[in-house]
């Protein structure tokens, strides 16, 4: 099945929707993406996998097709981990394995950390843990996050149609247009006569508090599935290669690998990070 099912997963405080792949009774495989994607991230890499999972590719809150959070809240790390567990429950996923990107597989692993006797395997591309906290802009970041922004906010961007989303994603992200499509087609909604990013704004907020590194590898010293890492190769700026392996090292049973390729490595080489899952599990 190359088409995925859409589902939508009601939980007390929010409603969530996600893209299926794949037999229900192959072993679920939860999929998070990145931050300001959605689930359609996985759509060059999820049909490649479906003789072997279940691919349930979420769209956390605030992205995609899943609603945004209540006036007055924000977006951290520790509450999408809060999320993901409540919807692996909604689904009934007793035992599962996670594949995440960037900002998913950040909150990939804490998820691992948290819950080790429901993790049946680990696959991390480009991320392992939340962005970290040296100490050096704890202070400013705080004060950034908890300015008054009044009531000026900068309107949203319209655009006259998909085409122009698309190529204004492939500028920013510097993603071929043809990869940025599917993220692209599932985070649009009509208005004023054109398209806007379905997205909460307050994504681009800054948080107010970041794990210190310390906290982190304490965290990742909890996760006991087996773990794959795969980053790209040169390294992503904000990846940088010797606090990733600190990271990993972390980590009791992980295997990292290296692929060339930009950022999002599951939409430039679906078959290479295909092939790359089938020797992980």
């Amino acid at each position: 099945m190359t088409t995925p099912v859409e589902c939508r997963i009601t939980l007390p405080h929010l409603g969530l929707a996600a893209e299926i792949w794949g037999d229900e009774a192959l072993p679920p495989l939860l999929a998070l993406h990145g931050w300001l994607d959605n689930a359609g991230s996985f759509a060059r890499l999820a049909p490649r996998l479906v003789t072997r999972y279940r691919v349930i590719a979420l769209d956390l809150p605030g992205h995609g097709h899943s609603d945004h959070l209540v006036a007055g809240a924000s977006y951290h790390y520790l509450d999408y981990v809060q999320v993901v567990l409540a919807a692996a429950d909604a689904l009934r996923l007793d035992r599962y394995s996670l594949l995440g990107h960037s900002l998913g597989a950040g909150i990939a692993a804490l998820v691992a950390a948290a819950s080790p006797e429901r993790i049946e395997r680990l696959l991390l591309i480009e991320g392992l843990g939340p962005l970290g906290d040296d100490g050096a802009h704890t202070l400013q970041r705080f004060r950034d996050a908890l300015a008054p922004r009044g009531d000026n906010a900068k309107p949203l961007r319209i655009f006259r149609d998909v085409a122009q989303a698309v190529a204004a994603r492939s500028k920013a992200s510097g993603l071929p247009v043809e990869l940025a499509r599917p993220i692209v087609e599932r985070g649009l909604v009509e208005a004023d006569g054109g398209w806007r990013w379905r997205s909460d704004p307050r994504l681009t907020r800054p948080s107010a508090v970041r794990l210190a590194e310390a906290q982190v590898h304490a965290l990742l010293r909890g996760i006991a599935a087996p773990t794959a890492l795969l980053l790209a190769q040169p390294a992503t700026s904000y990846l940088p290669s010797a606090p990733m392996q600190a990271r990993a090292d972390c980590v009791a049973n992980i295997r990292v690998s290296h692929l060339a390729g930009g950022h999002h490595l599951h939409l430039e080489h679906p078959a290479e990070v295909a092939a790359w899952i089938d020797a992980a599990t």
